[in-house]
């Protein structure tokens, strides 16, 4: 019987044993990937100050590539890449150059430039940042045929001499080249021994948030705890979700059922799909700048007052409204998408007065229904070619506008309409009275192609000149140019994000960063 007893009890305590054993594991096991895991559609609440934040935001994206910032032509992922990857020098709301990755940069000539990177950033994998890895973003950039091309493509050879230090070399003096260290950088040793192009890893970044699942609906990012200011600032955002859809018409109508809470789109037409109530917007200027450029070689064109005369002639509310029905936004000048450096001293506005007064100050004569001059003893009379590709619509309803405009001030203007071919021989000749065209602004201040050496309007002021490459003078460059008028700005794209009305935080967009300040986002509940 004592041995019948002490066997119950002994099988008892195994028992009990197992039992604790088997909770141990089961708590463990639940709390390691309790930290690893997010549900994407749990909406975890805080409670800051009087109002309850929820912890995650979610956002659309269509026709998706891949969240390789070096290998994305998707322009939306292009933006949110931002959030999980640093460049060397990132660009304020106001394209202000701050530091990043990098924290100084000195000239060492016109053609070598050398950085130094903050060596306490870590990648999310806990290592380092180190020289090499912007060497091996480059060379993947220029081996891939990234969008990042132009950034890099006078970038000679790269230098690291130490684990903190770059070297640019390159192959021509470049105005502000500090302007183009803004590519974001990846790890050279997460991709060693991987084909950089067909590599099947998450992207690993330094950012504020990190890639944490991707799969055939969703891409999660998380709150990286590497991230440099982690420590001393928590973005009000705990997670983004991106639901991948087929079409941007798709997230439109996932918006306005809620389910989206931020669309960026530059569509016009976009309260056809999400009405015009229930939402907020925050629009900001695109980069897309077009202008109307002369060649101030032609014999009238060279005369300064014909090209103030035609700018005072322009009304540029007209044409965004009747043409663009407010699509665009009247544009001035090359850097008057928000840079801080614009300066519209001295800038022509519409006055129909002062473009016939402008002439006749400038010996010009109103004879006949037309404007005339004697020059060198001949008589010029104002009847110009306006040349204009057919195959943009848009820009062949902006020259006939044009047009109109200025037959109103009795200044004669005859569209030519041609074909692609053409119309880039005529511009690369600079073979023309006028022509209507347009640039994607960079965010370099970088203002030679318009007033430099051998620039698009063939113009020459030495003073000018001479003032455009150095952040302390472009202002005074811009009022020589506004009050000179080589070329007419006329209008740019605008971009839009449409914003649940219950995210709130400090908008600050621009087309470079559309997420700026994002660690001061959130929605609401």
């Amino acid at each position: 019987m004592r041995s019948s007893g002490n066997n119950f009890f002994k099988y008892i305590f195994i028992l009990v044993v197992i039992g604790l054993i088997g909770g141990a594991v089961y708590i463990l096991y639940y709390s390691n990937n309790s930290e690893n895991e997010v549900d994407i559609d749990e909406e975890n609440v805080t409670v800051s100050g009087d109002i309850s934040i929820v912890e995650n935001i979610k956002m659309g994206i269509s026709n998706f590539d891949t969240m390789n910032p070096i290998l994305t032509k998707n322009r939306e992922i292009i933006n949110i890449d931002k959030l999980v990857f640093d460049s060397i020098f990132n660009i304020t709301s106001d394209y202000r150059l701050e530091t990043s990755l990098g924290k100084s940069i000195s000239k060492n000539s016109d053609t070598s430039y050398e950085v130094k990177l903050d060596s306490s950033i870590k990648w999310q994998d806990g290592s380092t940042l180190i020289a090499t890895d912007v060497k091996y973003t480059i060379e993947q950039i220029k081996n891939t045929n990234s969008i990042y091309l132009p950034n890099v493509q006078d970038i000679a050879s790269v230098e690291t001499p130490d684990s903190e230090t770059v070297i640019f070399n390159l192959t021509r003096n470049i105005p502000f080249f500090e302007y183009n260290l803004t590519f974001p950088i990846v790890s050279s040793r997460y991709y060693i021994n991987e084909d950089f192009a067909n590599s099947g890893k998450i992207p690993m970044g330094t950012g504020m948030y990190k890639i944490a699942s991707i799969n055939d609906d969703n891409i999660l990012l998380i709150m990286n705890d590497k991230w440099k200011n982690f420590k001393t600032f928590t973005p009000r955002t705990q997670s983004i979700t991106l639901h991948k859809y087929n079409a941007i018409g798709e997230i439109f109508n996932t918006f306005k059922l809620g389910n989206i809470d931020i669309v960026n789109t530059y569509m016009t037409n976009y309260n056809n799909y999400v009405g015009t109530i229930g939402y907020n917007k925050k629009e900001y200027a695109g980069r897309d700048y077009d202008f109307l450029s002369f060649n101030c070689n032609d014999n009238i064109l060279a005369d300064s007052s014909v090209r103030k005369a035609i700018a005072y002639a322009i009304n540029k509310d007209n044409i965004v409204s009747t043409i663009f029905e407010y699509s665009k936004v009247a544009a001035n000048a090359p850097l008057d998408y928000g840079s801080f450096l614009y300066n519209g001293e001295g800038t022509i506005t519409y006055n129909q007065d002062m473009a016939k007064k402008t002439l006749m100050d400038g010996g010009w004569s109103y004879t006949n229904n037309r404007w005339q001059k004697s020059i060198n003893g001949y008589v010029k009379r104002i009847n110009l070619s306006l040349v204009v590709n057919a195959s943009n619509p848009d820009r062949v309803k902006v020259a006939n506008n044009l047009k109109s405009q200025l037959a109103e001030v009795g200044i004669l203007i005859n569209v030519v309409q041609v074909n692609d071919d053409r119309y880039y021989n005529y511009l690369n000749n600079k073979d023309y009275q006028l022509i209507l065209t347009g640039v994607s602004n960079s965010v370099s201040p970088d203002l030679t192609y318009f007033y430099g050496n051998g620039n698009i309007s063939n113009y020459y002021n030495g003073d000018l000149i001479s003032k455009l490459y150095s952040i302390d003078s472009i202002k005074e460059a811009q009022k020589i140019a506004n009050e000179e008028v080589p070329h007419i700005g006329l209008y740019r794209n605008k971009g839009t994000i449409i914003l649940n009305s219950s995210v709130g935080g400090d908008f600050a967009p621009n087309w470079n960063n559309l997420y700026y300040n994002f660690d001061k986002w959130y929605r609401q509940q």
